[in-house]
């Protein structure tokens, strides 16, 4: 349409129920930011700075790898972004940062040295940055920092625990085609970074001290437990056990403190119960993409091992464990039209995508999920580097919300407040589409 301006002016026009926000939220998360050296901090240390840096807490989420970044590597970009103001009267909006030094999207300082977000070559809203929390600033007794351990994301709601840092699905017969779990935990070691494998469960209750010692306001209100799938075992324990036995010491060692989630395969009943007995509140078994062809191709290992239709039913059947509201399982939006396997039309994609929304959602399951980054080492990122059009990320955002008044469903728990200008969640726009939590219950005419 000549501009990125004028594609993204059209999309607010065309999607008036879709706010503005998420529409520039949802362009820098498919096509990442490129930062000026004037944006960047001035210490390679994590610890020192006054910005809280970018953890790289699973994936790269960059649209290069480390030695393509340049200084972006070196010195590294915050976690985050938060977008207010600008011609287009932006409300508070959090944005995971994904670098991409070739974005027509670029943070750089004025000359006064205040931030801003720059397209084809205007300022279009003043850019905020974390803060380095006081928790980044303390190491454990072995010396390892808190961001290496315990990472925090979403403006700090989310303490993100890695805990298994690659995937056992392993090599191209096997691994998700989008996923570069496995990669990023080889350039990081390729570069010398700390990025443990297997965390100690003594090391991230330790790092959890810290954090709730110098997290005086609380704004950490919930864990996420997580890494790569376990088709053998870890450390002599199976995926449930593994996984579980983190959140049995967690919730022993600060009962209530947090919403214990934990993200792992769709597991028989039995093994999700384990989850549940060791005090996971929320299950996240995540179903990827909908359609059976692209799960198939893309979804190769889980396909080998599970199988869709299986896949599936357990997500149903854990409802029946945890409740059907607290069963949350993430898809990659924007993976339906990679090439070349995937649909080649927006109406094609968003009604495929919307079959599976309806599906569980016809169940009391609300599915959520995290706009593709096309990380540059997966098979669907070397082949798509562009990622999806825009326009199919903001019908989805239309299509999402639809869906979820059509069933009578409200913001899923644990992942902060919803709505334009509230919503903390970083790595996708769903919760700042939704009802703000208050118009919600309005509307419903429910307290709940």
């Amino acid at each position: 349409m000549g501009s990125r301006t004028a594609l993204v002016e059209d999309l607010m026009e065309r999607f008036p129920h879709v706010p503005r926000e998420a529409v520039f939220k949802e362009d820098l998360l498919r096509g990442g930011v490129a930062f000026d050296s004037s944006a960047l901090s001035d210490t390679a240390n994590e610890a020192a700075g006054e910005v809280k840096p970018k953890s790289y807490f699973i994936f790269s989420f960059d649209h290069g790898t480390l030695p393509e970044l340049g200084e972006a590597a070196l010195r590294r970009p915050p976690e985050e972004i938060v977008l207010t103001g600008g011609p287009y009267g932006l409300r508070r909006t959090v944005v995971s940062v994904r670098v991409n030094p070739r974005s027509p999207y670029r943070v750089a300082a004025d000359d006064e040295g205040m931030l801003g977000l720059y397209l084809d070559g205007k300022r279009i809203a003043d850019v905020g940055v974390p803060p380095m929390p006081e928790y980044y600033r303390h190491t454990l007794a072995n010396g390892k920092s808190v961001m290496e351990v315990a990472p925090t994301i979403q403006w700090g709601y989310l303490i993100y625990l890695t805990v298994f840092r690659v995937c056992q699905y392993f090599g191209a017969k096997e691994e998700c085609q989008y996923c570069d779990i496995n990669h990023n935990w080889r350039q990081h070691k390729a570069a010398g970074r700390p990025y443990t494998g297997v965390k100690d469960v003594e090391e991230v209750l330790e790092a959890l001290e810290i954090i709730d010692r110098y997290d005086t306001q609380k704004a950490s209100t919930a864990y996420t437990l997580t890494g790569g799938a376990i088709t053998s075992k870890v450390a002599g324990r199976d995926e449930a056990d593994f996984y579980g036995h983190y959140a049995k010491a967690i919730e022993e060692r600060f009962p209530g403190r947090w919403i214990g989630k934990v993200v792992a395969q769709a597991l028989p009943k039995a093994d999700v119960q384990r989850f549940k007995d060791y005090g996971v509140q929320i299950y996240h078994p995540n179903f990827e993409v909908w359609d059976r062809r692209l799960f198939e191709l893309y979804c190769p290992g889980k396909e080998r091992y599970i199988g869709r239709d299986e896949w599936h039913k357990r997500i149903l059947d854990s409802a029946d464990v945890f409740g059907a509201r607290n069963v949350i399982p993430n898809f990659v939006a924007g993976v339906e039209m990679a090439q070349p396997h995937g649909f080649t039309t927006v109406d094609e994609a968003i009604a495929s995508t919307t079959e599976g929304l309806r599906f569980f959602m016809s169940h009391g399951i609300t599915p959520r999920f995290t706009t593709w980054c096309p990380e540059p080492t997966t098979p669907l990122g070397k082949a798509n580097p562009e990622g999806a059009p825009l326009e199919y990320h903001i019908r989805l955002l239309d299509a999402y919300r639809s869906t979820m008044e059509d069933f009578g469903l409200s913001s899923p728990p644990g992942y902060g407040p919803a709505g334009a200008g509230r919503a903390v969640f970083s790595v996708s726009s769903f919760m700042d589409s939704l009802p703000a939590d208050d118009e919600a219950k309005e509307t419903a005419g429910t307290g709940d």
